[in-house]
């Protein structure tokens, strides 16, 4: 098994001793990988089908991470500066990062049987992030799914302009570490803004998202007009430390960033699965969308020759840490793909 360590050894030489520095993507014309391997599976052992379908618990840990949130903002609203901001960064960042993917779950229409009960507790989980987005990440991230590596479709990965920004124009190690550390610290901007340029006809124009502004601005004036404006800062900080360096947000690198040959998938195994709906288990949930986060993990053990050999991600930190450091990997390290006719 070949793991992509966060720290990886690379004998006694230094990351800016590493490979040379790409000038662009990485291009490929197969198709990727987890359609092929979802048949091949199923062939294998049809009773993965078993595990698809809404999973109960979801809504339960959504419920009392917004509680949790609420009760923290409450909480910290005279705390000085250095333990409102460490509390911040432990707890209300974790917090809101796992309201992330329990919106991500429910993207994928795993909350609820009906579409419209997984749209509407999207709103619910969406309430502690202080803006309005649960709705528009759905089309963006099933195109991710779908056309996974094409050019121009699927807006995961960076830009080419992002690309020349942070790594063409760099002409030094320095200065390619210091750009690469500011994307990092400022990730959640590129999440946030890339795919609303890259694809704007993908934005939803309807009824629902009409509806999550409505219940996102709603709760922001009500909770800011019973308790003052600090409160809502604490939400925007935690979701801006959610996307920031933090553990939690190395798999937005780990998922797809090419760390080993010309793998673009990873899985990572570790204990920061129990914080983020298993969302590390990156192969399975590609490979089977529609199949849970708690069952993910069943997906594995049933199959373990088609995982096990797989290159993994040992460590989140690790990565963001070698992301960083390391002057091979860059916004140029992902797959893209010709785009497919649709």
């Amino acid at each position: 098994r070949k793991v992509v360590e966060g720290l990886s050894s690379m004998g006694k030489g230094s990351y800016a001793e590493a490979a040379a520095r790409r000038k662009d993507f990485y291009y490929r014309e197969q198709a990727e990988p987890h359609a092929s391997r979802k048949v091949e599976i199923l062939g294998k052992y049809p009773q993965m089908k078993e595990l698809m379908g809404p999973e109960p618990l979801t809504k339960y840990i959504v419920l009392a991470t917004v509680a949790l949130q609420i009760g923290m903002a409450y909480l910290t609203l005279e705390w000085n500066w250095p333990a409102y901001l460490l509390a911040i960064y432990v707890v209300g960042a974790t917090a809101n990062h796992s309201l992330f993917l329990a919106i991500h779950e429910l993207s994928h229409n795993l909350g609820f049987k009906k579409i419209e009960h997984n749209k509407m507790f999207g709103m619910v989980a969406n309430l502690p992030i202080g803006i309005a987005y649960s709705i528009t990440f759905k089309p963006y991230h099933m195109e991710h799914h779908r056309y996974q590596g094409e050019d121009g479709v699927d807006t995961d990965i960076p830009s080419w302009l992002e690309g020349w920004a942070i790594t063409a124009t760099s002409s030094s190690y320095v200065e390619h570490t210091a750009k690469k550390f500011i994307f990092m610290f400022c990730q959640i901007l590129a999440y946030a803004f890339r795919p609303m340029l890259v694809k704007p006809e993908l934005v939803p124009k309807d009824k629902w998202i009409v509806m999550n502004w409505v219940v996102q601005l709603t709760f922001d004036f009500s909770i800011m007009y019973l308790f003052g404006w600090k409160i809502m800062l604490y939400f925007l900080l935690s979701t801006f430390f959610a996307g920031s360096i933090h553990p939690t947000a190395g798999h937005f690198i780990a998922e797809h960033y090419v760390m080993e040959g010309t793998t673009e998938t990873y899985s990572y195994y570790g204990p920061l699965n129990y914080l983020t709906y298993n969302v590390g288990y990156h192969n399975e949930h590609h490979d089977f969308p529609n199949i849970a986060w708690r069952n993910l993990p069943k997906v594995r053990q049933i199959a373990p020759e088609f995982y096990n050999d797989l290159p993994q991600c040992k460590s989140w930190p690790g990565v963001i840490f070698r992301y960083i450091f390391d002057d091979s990997i860059s916004p140029f390290s992902r797959v893209k793909r010709s785009e497919k006719k649709k």
